[in-house]
């Protein structure tokens, strides 16, 4: 067992339902978890490592009338029944590949939707769009399908998409064929090939990791965020935001910001960084005995 102290953990969340939809179909989740129970984290936190894992997620629904808002929160309900059980196993020593544990995840969300769908008409096409970091004490695991996105902000600068965009708009950026502009414009930027439920029979989300370090930052978001930021900009706010917005938790300025460029679609951002372990606590001075004579 390492003597290195955990890792310290800071994070901020916020959802908006934005300037135009009725409702909130974006969800965002922030919980910590063992092999015996979960703890639901607050908008808002800081916690170390050392007392299990950390999942962060974001979700984005679709479909008709209130349809959209409810797949979106199974997707997040899943995630509660399903990593503590990998937890113990990892504790028991009998390790499941966290790309395992990731694809039965989505597998069962996906599976849940597409049944409700088939049983009642009113959740016909409805589906769901998910972003999941899964912090432990040295990695970043994630799973994510759909385009709601996760990126890396690693402590030496710079700002770097994990996630692809499930779309034709998406493969054609990853390939090089059109920039960050045109792909915002683009008439197909928000036709999805791949999401859970949705009426998609087959799923493939991407899985993967990435080290973690005292100065890293990620971000969980919705396409609603994107809307209204650039990528460039993102990477001020989070790092270097003005003077004003300094007070300002970091998923809140970037809500805001969006919010006030754009709002055309419901905006969530779920800021975590990684902090440097806790110092240990100072030793107890043993109180000086005064052996002079009275």
């Amino acid at each position: 067992m390492s003597d290195t102290p955990p890792a310290a953990l800071h994070w901020s969340g916020l959802t908006h339902r934005g300037k135009v939809r009725p409702n909130n179909e974006d969800t965002f989740l922030a919980l910590n978890f063992d092999g015996h129970e979960v703890r639901y984290l607050g908008k808002v936190g800081e916690a170390h490592l050392g007392s299990g894992d950390y999942v962060f997620a974001v979700s984005d629904g679709m479909g008709g009338a209130h349809a959209g808002e409810f797949a979106s929160r199974i997707a997040i309900q899943k995630i509660t029944r399903l990593l503590p059980r990998a937890f113990r196993l990892s504790a028991a020593g009998l390790e499941a590949g966290f790309s395992d544990v990731l694809r039965e995840l989505f597998d069962a969300i996906h599976q849940e939707l597409m049944q409700l769908g088939r049983s009642y008409s009113e959740c016909a096409g409805m589906g769901a769009t998910l972003t999941l970091a899964w912090f432990t004490p040295q990695w970043v695991y994630f799973g994510h399908i759909g385009d709601t996105r996760l990126y890396y902000l690693p402590r030496e600068g710079g700002i770097r998409q994990l996630s692809h965009d499930h779309s034709f708009v998406g493969w054609l950026r990853r390939q090089g064929q059109i920039n960050e502009r045109e792909a915002r414009d683009h008439p197909r930027r928000n036709a999805l090939q791949q999401a859970l439920g949705a009426g998609h029979q087959f799923i493939d989300p991407q899985v993967g990791a990435v080290a973690h370090r005292p100065g890293d930052r990620f971000l969980l978001c919705s396409d609603g965020v994107n809307d209204g930021l650039w990528d460039h900009r993102i990477e001020e706010l989070v790092r270097a935001p003005s003077e004003a917005r300094l007070h300002q938790p970091a998923a809140v300025r970037l809500v805001e910001e969006a919010l006030d460029n754009s709002g055309r679609d419901n905006l969530t951002a779920l800021v975590i960084e990684v902090g440097e372990p806790a110092p240990p606590p100072p030793r107890p001075v043993a109180p000086a005995i005064d052996t002079a004579s009275p």
